[in-house]
Parts: C-alpha cells; sequence; structure tokens
C-alpha cells in the first residue's frame, strides 16, 4: 500500500505520538522503495545515523578493525548513551522523542549482569550480579547476589531532569535480596510465572544447577522445580524463558561455570531442553551448539532464538573465529522440538548474550556495546549504544527498556512495546 494511503487511513484513529511514528514508518517504506536511506531532518535526541553505505568500502587505507571485543564501530564518535540508527525503521521503535539514561552504577562490582525479570504488581525490576567474573565478588566459596531497582524511583529521578539533560547519570538506590541457600549463582530469569519469579541458577561446586519459583516479596518463599536430568547434574544452567502460549519452560546448559571455576567439569553437551512443571518431564530440543546462552520466543510462540556465544570461553580467552551468532528455529506445535535451524544474526561486536523480542518481533540482543536490536528478518536496525558489555534487557511494560551493563543500569524510554514473557 503506498506511504500516503497508509497515512490517510489511519491518521484520524491515532494520537499525535503514533502519527508521527506512522510518519516515521513512512519514511522507511519510501527508503526501502527509492533505494535509499530516507531520514527526517531532526534526528530524535541522543541518536546519530549511520548509513550503511558510507562504510561498505574502507579502501586500502581504511581504519580497520581486527578486534570486536577491543575495537566497537562508533564512526560518529558519539558519547554514549546514545540511539545508533543503521535503518530508518529503527525510528519506529525509538519514537520521537527518546531518552537514554544510566539510572545505577558501581564500578567496584559488577551488580547487575544477567535474570532482568520486570514485576508489574510493584513496578520493580530484579536482576543478578555477574558469577564467577571480574568484579563479580563471586567464586567458588561465594554465591552471586540477586537485586532489585524500584521503577517508581526511577521515573521520580528522571522526572528531576532537565531540558536538554539528555544522557545525564542518575543514581537510584538499589536493593539486595536475602534468597536461601538452594539459590546458588543465579545467572537467568524470567516471568513473573503464577506471579513468581523464575529464577535459573549455575550451581556452585557440588551444589547442583537448577530452576526455582521465587516470591518477589520478602521472605522470597523458594520452591524448586529441576535440579537433574535423570540423576546427572547440569553443566551450568545459563538462561530461560516461558513459552508465551504454553507456560513450559525452556533453558540453556552451557560449560561456563567450569570455564570460570566454580563448577567441576561437564557432563554433558551444551544443549536447550524442555520442562514441564506440570509432569516434571524434561527432554533435549535442540543441541549441536558451541555455548548456547540466551533464549527467547517471538509473541505468538511459533520461533524461538538460541545466542551461541562460543567466541568468548570466559577463561580460556576469545577465539573471533568461534561463534557469536543468533540461530532461528521453528517450534514444533506437537513436541515443542526446535526445528529448522537457520542463522538469523551474527553480532559485530562482542557476543550476543541475554535476548528478547518486541510485540512487532523485533529482536534484542545485549552485545559488548550495548543493544543490537535486529528486524523479524534480521537486518540491524540500530543499537542501544552504552559502550561497555550490556548482558541483558528486559522491557519494563510498554516503552521502557531496562538494560543490564554488568556494573551500570540503563533505562531507554522508547516507542516499542514489551514481548510477551510473563505467564499466564
Amino acid at each position: 500500500m503506498p506511504c500516503d494511503e497508509v497515512f490517510s487511513q489511519s491518521k484520524m484513529r491515532l494520537s499525535v505520538s503514533k502519527v508521527v511514528v506512522l510518519t516515521l514508518y513512512c519514511c522507511a517504506l519510501s527508503s526501502a522503495q527509492n533505494g535509499g536511506a530516507f531520514l527526517p531532518e531532526k534526528l530524535p535526541p541522543q541518536s546519530a545515523f549511520v548509513d550503511p553505505l558510507s562504510f561498505a568500502v574502507l579502501g586500502p587505507n581504511g581504519s580497520f578493525r581486527d578486534s570486536a571485543f577491543t575495537q566497537f564501530f562508533n564512526p560518529t564518535s558519539t558519547p554514549v548513551p546514545f540511539f545508533q540508527i543503521f535503518d530508518p525503521a529503527f525510528l519506529a521503535i525509538l519514537g520521537p522523542n527518546p531518552s537514554f539514561n544510566e539510572v545505577a552504577s558501581n564500578a567496584t562490582f559488577a551488580f547487575a549482569h544477567e535474570a532482568p525479570i520486570y514485576v508489574p504488581e510493584t513496578d520493580e525490576v530484579f536482576f543478578a550480579s555477574f558469577t564467577g567474573g571480574p568484579l563479580s565478588n563471586s567464586d567458588l566459596n561465594h554465591n552471586n547476589q540477586v537485586g532489585k531497582i524500584s521503577m517508581k524511583a526511577v521515573e521520580a529521578a528522571l522526572q528531576t531532569l532537565k531540558p536538554g539533560d539528555n544522557g545525564t547519570a542518575l543514581q537510584v538506590p538499589v536493593t539486595e535480596l536475602v534468597l536461601p541457600d538452594t539459590i546458588q549463582m543465579t545467572n537467568g530469569g524470567t516471568g513473573p510465572f503464577k506471579s513468581s519469579l523464575v529464577l535459573i541458577t549455575s550451581g556452585r561446586g557440588p551444589l547442583p544447577p537448577s530452576i526455582a519459583l521465587v516470591n518477589p516479596k520478602a521472605p522470597h518463599n523458594t520452591t524448586v522445580l529441576l535440579d537433574n536430568f535423570f540423576g546427572r547434574q547440569f553443566n551450568s544452567l545459563d538462561d530461560i524463558k516461558i513459552h508465551p502460549t504454553t507456560g513450559l519452560l525452556f533453558f540453556t546448559d552451557v560449560t561456563y561455570g567450569s570455564l570460570l571455576n566454580f563448577r567441576p567439569p561437564p557432563l554433558m553437551p551444551n544443549q536447550v531442553y524442555r520442562f514441564d512443571p506440570a509432569v516434571g518431564s524434561v527432554r533435549v530440543v535442540a543441541t549441536g551448539f558451541d555455548k548456547c546462552n540466551g533464549i527467547a520466543f517471538t509473541p505468538d510462540g511459533k520461533i524461538a532464538y538460541v545466542t551461541d556465544t562460543g567466541s568468548n570461553a570466559a577463561t580460556l580467552g576469545i577465539n573471533q573465529t568461534e561463534p557469536a551468532t543468533i540461530y532461528a528455529f521453528d517450534v514444533d506445535p506437537k513436541t515443542q522440538a526446535f526445528l529448522n535451524r537457520r542463522v538469523f544474526a551474527y553480532s559485530d561486536t562482542g557476543i550476543p548474550d541475554g535476548i528478547q523480542v518486541d510485540a512487532a518481533g523485533n529482536v534484542y540482543s545485549g552485545c559488548d556495546d550495548g543493544v543490537h536490536v535486529w528486524s523479524p528478518s534480521g537486518t540491524l536496525l540500530g543499537k542501544f549504544f552504552t559502550g561497555t558489555t550490556s548482558a541483558n534487557m528486559v522491557f519494563a511494560g510498554d516503552g521502557r527498556l531496562v538494560i543490564m551493563a554488568v556494573t551500570q543500569i540503563f533505562v531507554a524510554k522508547i516507542a516499542a512495546k514489551e514481548g510477551k514473557v510473563a505467564f499466564p
């Protein structure tokens, strides 16, 4: 349908902000039809456009990158945090007036690494510190920490900013949770699942990796749902998602616990599993990975995404010839096995770690320079560029993206709506 026809049929039914987003969509559509980038004269605040044609050829004396882990791609030298735009379609995700701010930080503690979960009832985001890595304060003899941040406090802090304070760093308090000893090295999380947090743990020493339900309210009563595969311990469980239509739990198991010296040598391959908490059944649904890591589903549950972070082997170092890849799978409607594996995307910087999908099917993954966003067809649209490793992220309702950046938390206020992660 022509852009002017789309607009004329829709503008009478939309709010002003949605009309702006539709206009931006039409700009993107015009770009696709005319074979060139089309952008509004004025970009949103804190954003920079990088035309892919501008770096398609660097020439024999060009400034090439030797490392995807230590050299970031920021040809505009824009100060962080900012929105790096590669495709006009990213503008519809950002909306007309986005903002991007650091809201909490601790330079001496990797307090915000993984397991982000948004609880609408209390308007809080829960998360976990790094497990066994630098600044983690956790190892073979010490557990990691689960914390939370109030989004009400974040909103109040953002309200104190004045016009022109784009990107100003804020400091909202972080509350640490006291959890039972059955929760060891939390590395993934999702939900809520029937009003509870779903935490997945890597285990520590002889203490087994597990999946557990945790009450988000004190005293945080905990129920362990699974801690073995037919009598064998998992390697070190990594990430987990609830299938949006069946309520089954899907999770990844990988060897990072052993590589970071807080778990024994692995007993099984790196694989993706399905767990039915109603009957206790567990089965493998995908294998053949180097290091399977993040997992997510499209809102209809028909496609699964799994990240493979094989190029980062922790204490064994970096090997850029190993995967830094997101794979897509069809989910079998009867067995839920992952079928028709194909490459969805390859990260240009670092590894794609945690992964989320918004309501429109766009795919977000935490990489070494921020959060990258791909269209449902696998086109890199843009980045939430933090300039530092941003392992995971979660939508705190529509229009709020909360990014875990290891020693920092960022919040982006945007137009995109959250995909379904809770159940029911």
